[in-house]
């Protein structure tokens, strides 16, 4: 009895530990990966503009692999636009009809609209000297502002940009 308690009380501590060293090693495999890109997450913003006006972008990854994702929206319609990290061209462009990717799209157009900034020039701004990773906007207290996440020391850091 006293051994499948401790077996019990072990696998507790170690399943409440694993999150965070699951999400370290995610976020520097991430950073390694990204590292490695040739686009940065400001180009492939300037790219995914032929499919829409770019209202969010991240670096991810995607079954093992590293992915640059730009969510755009045009003519009222919401695209997930995959650039391609090593050459910069759109590697596939899909509608974003449902689910929580619709939400978020939403969300983040709603903040874009009430921005007088672009994404880009906020990623300029807030990753200077850094690797922009990702990029989101939302409104707060009614103002648009921009998150966003880059490397710096090894580690994923955020900041938090105007966007009005």
């Amino acid at each position: 009895m006293m051994k499948v308690a401790l077996l019990i009380v072990v696998s507790l501590m170690l399943g409440g530990l694993c999150p965070a060293w699951s999400a370290e090693q995610d976020d520097a495999a991430l950073i390694k990966a990204v590292s490695r890109a040739k686009v940065t997450l400001q180009q492939g913003l300037t790219a995914s503009q032929r499919e829409g006006r770019p209202i969010s972008g991240k670096f991810e990854m995607e079954n093992g692999q590293l992915q640059l994702s730009i969510y755009t929206e045009k003519a009222g319609k919401f695209f997930e636009v995959i650039v391609d990290h090593m050459s910069g061209s759109i590697a596939k462009t899909e509608p974003i009809t449902e689910g929580d990717d619709l939400a978020e799209a939403k969300t983040q157009s709603a903040a874009m609209a009430k921005a007088k900034t672009d994404l880009k020039s906020a990623t300029n701004t807030a990753a200077i000297g850094s690797r922009a990773v990702a990029v989101t906007p939302d409104l707060k207290d009614g103002h648009p502002v921009a998150s966003v996440s880059f490397a710096k020391g090894g580690k994923l850091q955020t900041a938090t940009q105007p966007l009005d």
